[in-house]
């Protein structure tokens, strides 16, 4: 249908003002990114598993409701309980290098070695400490104001994503035609675009998680080896932190090993560092793509620049949202190449 000269400027109009609406709308959902990439990862993860106690219980209020508990007790708790443990292992790290016998070993050390001794004197003189104490303060107020400020917007954004995972465990149907109402495709066109999305979001999540474990089970062998204290537990961080792709395992296997080497440990340490920097960190890079890839449909290289690009761009949502623009642009080149070929053939 042409549109008339008259009815041109009311068409632009519109347009600019629907546009208008929609970045607003973005504005306002930014801040919960977080958590509405966390309730579409989960909602498609455990899709099957749901579909299958959505087949037993016919209600679907409790079915949601079920689901959403199994959700917190094996996700969301585990993480909270793993979490409180880091905490109190805090002070007790703390402790520790306080101690007399940690202090020894350090002044054993330096003694040995003078040229490092010499360069924390000079360090150490150059400093004036009183400003330097006022500095650290005023920081550590501030990163202390900002832990309980982080604290609250974790716990804001686990809430509301389990209030949107619920409604999509229970309107599934409607978030689905919904989902196909914003795309401008015809409904089989649409169809395939969001089925290969969805196995995007599958694929990207399961991926990130089994490299996550490998990861945490290389990690804690070395830590079980070289004695490091709860070993279990710093295995299971460092596969949480692995999530993050490229740096998380880094932050936690090199505080162990600056732990060791303070202690003394330095050869142990030295051992962490080569099998942390060549092994457990780098297991992520090549073994997440050639094994996601092939999923996705994607070059390893592909998979891998559309993460590290997307991180910075979106935060840890981009572990998700770049592997899914980088499918939603070659679903829609395919569509654009099938309809060249079919103007081409008429």
């Amino acid at each position: 249908m042409k549109t008339s000269p008259e009815a041109l400027p009311k068409q632009i109009a519109l347009f600019l003002l629907t546009l208008a609406v929609l970045i607003i709308c973005g504005l306002v959902l930014k801040p919960f990114l977080v958590a509405i990439v966390g309730a579409i990862v989960i909602a498609i993860v455990t899709q099957r598993p749901y579909l299958w106690l959505a087949a037993r219980l016919r209600r679907p209020n409790l079915c949601a409701t079920v689901a959403l508990l199994l959700v917190i007790l094996s996700i969301i708790i585990p993480l909270s309980i793993l979490a409180q443990d880091v905490v109190r292992q805090i002070p007790q790290i703390i402790a520790s290098l306080r101690s007399p016998g940690t202090q020894q070993k350090v002044t054993d050390y330096l003694s040995r070695h003078t040229l490092i001794a010499e360069r924390l004197q000079t360090l150490t003189d150059s400093l004036d400490l009183d400003t330097t104490a006022k500095s650290a303060a005023a920081f550590a107020g501030k990163q202390f104001a900002s832990l309980i400020g982080g604290s609250i917007g974790a716990i804001t954004q686990i809430v509301t994503m389990l209030f949107i995972l619920f409604f999509l465990y229970r309107d599934r149907e409607i978030a689905a035609r919904f989902a196909r109402s914003l795309v401008p495709l015809e409904d089989h066109e649409a169809d395939t675009l969001l089925t290969k999305l969805s196995g995007t979001i599958y694929a990207t999540a399961l991926g990130r998680c089994a490299i996550a474990a490998l990861q945490g089970t290389l990690a804690g062998l070395s830590y079980w080896a070289l004695g490091v204290p709860n070993a279990f537990l710093w295995a299971v961080l460092t596969g949480v932190m692995s999530m993050i792709p490229a740096l998380g395992a880094f932050l936690v296997w090199v505080p162990i090993a600056l732990y060791l080497g303070i202690s003394g440990h330095w050869i142990k340490a030295a051992l962490l560092g080569i099998w942390g920097g060549g092994i457990v960190s780098l297991v992520d890079n090549f073994l997440y793509p050639v094994l996601v890839g092939p999923y996705l449909r994607q070059h390893s290289v592909a998979v891998l620049l559309s993460i590290l690009g997307a991180i910075p761009l979106f935060g840890i949502t981009g572990i998700v949202l770049g592997p899914l623009a980088f499918t939603a642009a070659d679903a829609l080149l395919d569509l654009w190449r099938a309809r060249s070929a079919v103007a081409i053939e008429r």
